[in-house]
């Protein structure tokens, strides 16, 4: 049987809901006290043993795609990690069956209809009210991920080997959201963003508070969502389950394509401190950044959308850390590190950041005054152009260096002078 580990320990069942598809269990969980604000439904099989507990969960579901005979079927093994149960199903072929805890996203299924030439996608499903309860993919040999190379290389402190892996990691990426930008496109929407951050940041009663403008550049796209180096490998780049997260706060908007390269240098930030690595981490992660601008549409990748002053990859990087405080406290797993730990350096980036907007005001005060004194003189003499003229040259000349004062993307937030 399995442990359930997928489901937040901390979290306690409220209700078992009836309404449910044969040979599934639907519940209710909260948490209580500090955990209050923590709550979700999650939607598991209660059994799977024999090639008749399979028949049993797959009677009420309707598949999609390529799905196993099931009179082929011989016997199941069963595993499982923290995004949910996995059956192996074997018979004339062996197949993968992933089950979705807490369902997936709209986009699923057109997620992997537009990548399936360039990624490894399931072949099919099985859904429930057109809501994915199962993934199946065909047991196939597997490159072995990037996760563990890139780990190994980061503890031997192989610099040519982690750039080699990170090279390949980006480009990968870069070219999903290549093929995903002739698909599906739609208005950036901060409103929705800041609201979901706020959300995150009530639940946690988090000292940090972060709101951004974004850039308009930030189009809304079929995005991947949490994307790992254990998702990458020689050969592909994994569609995978959703992460607990997405249950606890279930998303109601879509994302641009840098949230999935935050995800990914979050991710090398996991590494790099798991791994005690004593490669620098800016040259690591400018090495990653670089190689997804080069394969990535260019104006998802442009310096406008990279642009900390309005959000920029820093926003996102903080939305990846609230996920990752998110999940350990409703398991009460203590402290995840890195992500606390930058956390606890996002007030000082901000006051930073809050300090360099002097120069942005008076780059605005500037140009207000040479703009009024134009209007006031219009049309204006030789002499009298002159003063508005420096006005505004000083104005452009501020705002130069407002945007050249803006953080890196390559340099997180515990790194900021």
């Amino acid at each position: 049987m399995w442990d359930r580990t997928w489901r937040p320990q901390a979290l306690r069942r409220l209700e078992r809901i009836d309404e449910s598809p044969r040979g599934f269990e639907r519940l209710s969980l909260s948490g209580s006290g500090p955990l209050s604000g923590f709550s979700c439904e999650i939607i598991e099989p209660m059994e799977l043993a024999e090639v008749s507990d399979w028949l049993d969960i797959i009677s009420d579901l309707k598949s999609w795609g390529e799905v196993p005979d099931p009179d082929k079927l011989e016997r199941v093994t069963i595993s499982e990690n923290n995004r949910g149960p996995i059956g192996i199903l074997s018979g004339e072929e062996d197949w993968i069956a992933e089950f979705l805890p807490w369902g997936s996203d709209s986009l699923m299924r057109k997620r992997i209809q537009i990548s399936q030439r360039i990624c490894d996608v399931p072949c099919g499903g099985f859904s429930w009210r057109d809501s994915n309860l199962i993934l199946i993919r065909r047991k196939v040999p597997q490159f072995p991920s990037f996760n563990d190379l890139l780990f190994d290389a980061l503890t031997s402190d192989d610099k040519d080997g982690a750039i080699a892996i990170l090279n390949k990691s980006g480009k990968k990426l870069g070219s999903f959201h290549g093929t995903a930008e002739s698909v599906r496109v739609t208005p950036y929407d901060p409103k929705r963003w800041n609201s979901r951050i706020a959300k995150m940041e009530e639940n946690l009663r988090a000292r940090s508070i972060w709101r951004a403008p974004y850039s308009r550049f930030s189009d809304c796209m079929i995005s991947i969502g949490d994307i790992r180096f254990d998702h990458i490998s020689e050969d592909s780049l994994k569609i995978c389950r959703p992460r607990l997260s997405d249950a606890l706060m279930r998303p109601v908007c879509e994302f641009p394509a840098i949230r999935d390269l935050a995800s990914l240098v979050h991710d090398l930030s996991r590494l790099h401190y798991s791994s005690g690595s004593k490669l620098d981490i800016i040259e690591l992660r400018s090495h990653l950044i670089e190689s997804w601008r080069e394969s990535a549409p260019s104006r998802w990748s442009s310096d406008n959308v990279f642009y900390t002053h309005r959000g920029g990859l820093a926003i996102w990087e903080y939305e990846q850390c609230l996920m990752d405080v998110l999940e350990a406290s409703s398991n009460q797993s203590g402290p995840p590190q890195p992500a606390l730990g930058l956390i606890e350096y996002v007030p000082s980036f901000q006051k930073k950041m809050f300090n360099n907007r002097t120069i942005g005001a008076l780059s605005i005060m500037a140009a207000f005054f040479g703009l009024t004194t134009i209007y006031a003189s219009f049309p204006p003499s030789l002499d009298e152009i002159i003063i508005p003229g420096f006005c505004l040259l000083a104005s452009a000349s501020l705002m130069a260096v407002y945007r050249r004062m803006s953080p890196s993307p390559e340099i997180p937030f515990n790194r900021l002078d």
